[in-house]
């Protein structure tokens, strides 16, 4: 039974510190996941407090995992690894059944799982957990107090300041869709053979204080605006295809509404995107991309800032270095996607994600930047932004 007891611990332990890790490498993106479980149950109210949720349970993770493996405090982590093991098969168990999440992001974006095998892994932890909450009087610690306290002090300190530094620098491992290298055109097309999702647009009133559903094709006889009340549309599921681009919904659109996105990525030459969202913050990084910008307007390399920000707003005391590239409209989801900080810098030719930095990671721009054999001096792109006003006129 000790032997046991003692693989069990160690199989637990590591499964926990290894995904606690992974999702450290992205905190962000636990912090979305979590926005969508809100969502589906109605919690939006809870939507600014997400990343603190995901920053705290990533490390608790990570830090039981350690406290498992050298024994320390059993009674107390065999008690909160049990609590913590239920929550997750009660959310994984919720996405299998419900069919409202297709992921639970238990590994994050680096090694995707679907529903049902996360409910399975959720479900063999239980069990494993369970063992070891039955034995915890057993368990015998590793090391002695000083050295475990000192092991899951500096285990603390490393799950914390990896979340900060992840979060100001970008994922150390990028396993996003719009990761170097990627292209995006490419990425926005589902895989050669595959079978899309069937979906049909499905409509939600309100009659006589009851909600009712039907597609456009079978609304109900009796429909009049007086009698029923429009709450929602959405694409409901009607065969689940066996595979689906890795980039949905990225469109780039002028100011005035023209769809811009193949055009601009199907061009062969070096741009740059300044992946902007609301809530940024104007610092000192807006010096230095000014000085970015200045060596790429002299290599002929146009810019452009995608963003969820309304054009008045945008240029509201906007920084000068704004006006250095011509505004595109992009959804706020496609953004966060793409830029894990705010605002993120891409180098981009011919749709392919050449490279990306953080808005701390400026200086390496500039020196990648200095380094670029530029663009041929021609009005390149005008073409395509024609209705765009010029940076003179989108100052006031």
């Amino acid at each position: 039974m000790r032997i046991l007891l003692t693989i069990t611990r160690i199989i637990v332990g590591v499964l926990f510190i290894f995904s606690g890790l992974v999702k450290a490498n992205d905190p962000l993106g636990l912090s979305y996941k979590m926005q969508e479980f809100f969502e589906v149950w109605g919690w939006s109210f809870l939507d600014n407090y997400t990343l603190t949720f995901s920053i705290a349970m990533i490390a608790f993770e990570i830090i039981a995992g350690v406290a498992v493996l050298v024994g320390w405090q059993m009674r107390l982590f065999s008690w909160l690894l049990l609590l913590l093991i239920v929550f997750f098969t009660f959310l994984t168990g919720y996405a299998l059944f419900s069919g409202k999440i297709r992921e639970c992001g238990c590994f994050g974006d680096c090694i995707p799982l679907t529903a049902d095998q996360s409910f399975m892994k959720d479900l063999l932890l239980l069990v494993m957990i369970g063992f070891i909450f039955w034995q915890r009087n057993k368990v015998k610690p590793a090391l002695n107090t000083m050295f475990s306290l000192v092991a899951l002090f500096f285990t603390t300190i490393f799950s914390f300041a990896f979340q900060w530094y992840v979060l100001v620098h970008l994922p150390v491992k990028d396993c996003l869709p719009y990761k170097i290298g990627n292209n995006i055109p490419e990425k926005m097309q589902a895989p050669p053979g595959s079978i899309p999702d069937s979906t049909v647009i499905s409509f939600v009133y309100e009659k006589a204080g009851k909600q009712v559903e039907f597609t456009a094709d079978n609304f109900p006889a009796d429909y009049d605006e007086a009698t029923y009340k429009f709450v929602k549309r959405y694409d409901k599921l009607v065969r689940k295809g066996n595979a689906s681009p890795a980039i949905k919904d990225f469109s780039l659109q002028t100011f005035f509404g023209n769809d811009t996105t193949q055009a601009l990525l199907n061009t062969d030459e070096y741009q740059l995107y300044l992946f902007l969202k609301n809530g940024y913050t104007i610092g000192d990084w807006t010096n230095l991309l000014g000085v970015v910008m200045q060596r790429a307007a002299q290599k002929h390399i146009n810019g452009y800032l995608v963003t969820n920000v309304p054009l008045e707003t945008l240029w509201h005391n906007a920084p000068d270095v704004f006006y250095a590239f011509r505004p595109l409209r992009c959804d706020a989801t496609a953004i966060k996607t793409a830029a894990r900080t705010n605002p993120a810098l891409f180098l981009i030719k011919k749709g392919t994600i050449l490279n990306k930095w953080s808005y701390a990671d400026l200086e390496q721009a500039l020196l990648v930047v200095n380094n670029l054999p530029g663009n041929a001096p021609a009005a390149s792109q005008e073409e395509v932004h024609s209705d765009a006003p010029a940076d003179s006129t989108l100052k006031h």
